[in-house]
């Protein structure tokens, strides 16, 4: 992920020398994104979160008036300072840091010596940081379509547009089912291509599902498309519950194939679970699954979970089976990959608080009496206990692989909670 540092040095220093102390870790860090900010370029913005390239000793005054600034402008976040083993740069980092935590502020030092193997876990670990940074930094930017109000039983996961901006930056925007309804009609009456039945022919059953259900549901991901397009959306949560009574169709393959276009699509208007969505695009590059836990044993260290959509990039194969709850339209019956996965929610009144635990996909199951696409997780039992005993929603989002630094670290870099 590319990043901006800002090289700072003291004039007492041969600059010759100090050149060549210092080629191979500008070489390292510009091979890790790393792109260095010309001499004399103005202070960073509110936005950004700076890396400051402690060169030599001598320049602790100069950063932390340059901190100083970048406070003033409005910045937060850590400190984050590059040092090397020479010119007394560890020592000057050593100061500037603990002037910082006096300050009441946090930070860190990315120390590296210009030795690829013994800079690696550096590298890596101000790679992760510089992706946590651009991950917020996007989801800031982020606008959040609101399609009908959320689900009257999401009574802990309706949060308002002014707490998702005031802890993300993202803005939620506000669009009607109506207006849904409208656009849906109009393209059930649009001719179908072949690229349109591509995931009706790669379903391996289509149970009780017909293909007049598959074009009502196309027609659904359609018109949710349009308004995509309409209002400039980067993802979007559905009261999809009222489709399923009023209107006898379903959103489960439209939000997949939504997510798969990398527009993050969330169920029932939850505001955490499509936040968490969104947020995990911008880190992994992938979609996650929003699924229900459907069983949680903690002492046995297992935790089912369920739904009747899923990103079908996330899945091995999968079926069309009817929707759960309503036994009309059409659900999505998926099967996973065994592996590493990490599971996550937001949650509290301001969204101040995540739970999160890596685990393992140790099996799938396709039983009747749950939601579609069903499976289950090994992770810590006490990672497990807190669902039951101070849970923060329903909704889990499950993300393919072990993630939980790199979101920890997107976590520690955002502003503090208003």
């Amino acid at each position: 992920m590319p990043f901006t540092y800002i090289p700072v040095a003291s004039g007492l220093h041969d600059e010759r020398s100090l050149a060549a102390a210092t080629a191979a870790i500008h070489r390292a860090l510009q091979s890790a994104g790393g792109v260095p900010a010309p001499a004399g370029s103005p202070s960073p913005g509110a936005a950004d979160i700076p890396f400051w390239f402690v060169q030599t000793g001598g320049t602790e005054e100069e950063v932390m008036r340059r901190v100083a600034a970048w406070r003033a402008l409005g910045g937060t976040g850590p400190v984050l300072l590059l040092a090397h083993a020479g010119h007394n740069s560890l020592p000057a980092s050593l100061e500037i840091l603990a002037r910082v935590r006096q300050d009441g502020g946090t930070g860190r030092i990315y120390l590296l010596r210009g030795n690829p193997a013994s800079d690696a876990p550096a590298i890596a670990a101000l790679s992760r940081t510089a992706a946590a940074i651009e991950a917020n930094r996007r989801l800031a930017a982020d606008r959040i379509g609101q399609i009908g109000a959320p689900s009257s039983w999401l009574v802990a996961s309706s949060h308002s547009a002014d707490t998702v901006r005031a802890r993300f930056g993202a803005t939620l925007v506000p669009v009607s089912l109506d207006e849904i309804r409208t656009l849906m009609a109009r393209e059930e009456a649009s001719p179908l291509s072949p690229a349109d039945l591509a995931a009706w022919d790669a379903a391996t059953a289509c149970g009780g599902v017909s293909e007049d259900t598959y074009r009502r549901s196309l027609a659904l991901y359609r018109a949710l498309k349009a308004a995509v397009e309409k209002y400039s959306l980067t993802a979007l949560t559905v009261r999809c519950f009222d489709w399923v009574r009023q209107d006898c169709a379903t959103g489960c393959l439209a939000l997949a194939l939504l997510a798969d276009e990398g527009v993050s699509a969330g169920c029932e208007g939850d505001i955490p679970s499509i936040l968490m969505l969104r947020w995990l695009q911008h880190l992994t590059g992938r979609p996650g699954w929003m699924a229900n836990p459907a069983d949680i044993r903690p002492a046995a260290g297992e935790i089912a979970l369920a739904h009747c959509t899923v990103p079908l990039s996330l899945v091995q194969s999968y079926a069309f089976k009817t929707h759960f709850e309503s036994g009309i339209g059409l659900g999505i019956d998926g099967t996973f990959p065994h592996g590493p996965v990490t599971l996550l929610r937001l949650g509290g009144s301001r969204l101040e608080s995540c739970w999160a635990t890596e685990g393992e996909i140790t099996a799938d199951t396709h039983a009747d009496g749950q939601c579609r696409t069903q499976v289950l997780v090994r992770a810590a039992p006490s990672d497990l206990a807190p669902l039951l005993e101070s849970p923060l929603g329903n909704h889990l989002i499950l993300a393919p692989g072990h993630i939980l630094p790199l979101v920890t670290e997107a976590l520690s870099l955002l502003p503090p909670v208003p």
